[in-house]
């Protein structure tokens, strides 16, 4: 289907999003809580856009959720929309004082935070992709938890949680560096908890925890080598020419 994107016409398929066909055209739209290995959320609207209809009448629609339809007319830029972002931006930043991130980004957008008591050290913006990180992992031990300025996200009475297999995944997805994880001594601290890092065979790095190798071997009924993904993917590359010579 085709779709005219700031006066461009650009071919879709039937089922993306508005942001998908730009991330795949390299149209710019900026986002917070959204990421590639899940759907869109539309929690943060930092990627709102405009839809004109054929009178030139245009209305506002979250880009990360909204389906593809034939002969839309999308606007990525514009002055409301530009002030939207000025606005997520400055709330946000409010919020976040204590993300680096959070704060260049209201520097580029040239705004001031709002001065909000209590929140110095916070860098969290509340966008729940360590939720869904965890939720794909099998896991699902954080949650948003209080309410208003206290909101959070957190494990169950922010302890240590049984089902945790410290995986990091919600580390690697938090776009604020929220979330605090530490290595050493072969361990990794996370979430309260202590897990025990399993060594690569081959190269001697640190690559998992023993409960996230216990859970993938569950589910799939394989027992896993004990080789990071990079000796893994060296390995079966060698298996291959082998097998290929």
């Amino acid at each position: 289907m085709k779709l005219i994107i700031d006066g461009r016409e650009v071919s879709a398929y039937p089922g993306e999003t508005i942001l998908e066909v730009c991330r795949r055209e390299n149209i710019f739209i900026p986002t917070l809580c959204y990421h590639p290995a899940f759907k869109g959320q539309g929690v943060c609207r930092m990627c709102m856009v405009e839809l004109e209809d054929e009178n030139g009448n245009r209305r506002m629609v979250a880009s990360c959720t909204y389906p593809v339809q034939e002969g839309l007319k999308i606007v990525t830029f514009s002055a409301k929309i530009d002030k939207v972002r000025k606005n997520i931006i400055r709330l946000l930043a409010s919020r976040a004082k204590g993300s680096d991130y959070i704060q260049d980004l209201a520097g580029q957008y040239g705004v001031e935070p709002l001065d909000l008591p209590g929140l110095d050290n916070e860098k969290c913006i509340l966008c729940r992709l360590c939720v869904n990180a965890c939720k794909l992992m099998g896991s699902s031990v954080l949650a948003a938890v209080w309410r208003g300025i206290d909101k959070k996200i957190s494990t169950p009475y922010e302890e240590a949680a049984e089902e945790c297999i410290g995986c990091a995944a919600c580390y690697e997805v938090c776009p604020t560096g929220a979330i605090e994880m530490k290595e050493e001594n072969g361990q990794r601290i996370i979430w309260n908890k202590v897990f025990n890092l399993v060594l690569c065979q081959h190269c001697g790095k640190a690559y998992a925890t023993e409960e996230q190798i216990a859970l993938v071997e569950r589910k799939t009924g394989i027992s896993l080598p004990a080789l990071c993904e990079a000796c893994r993917s060296q390995n079966l590359a060698g298996r291959l020419k082998n097998f290929s010579g």
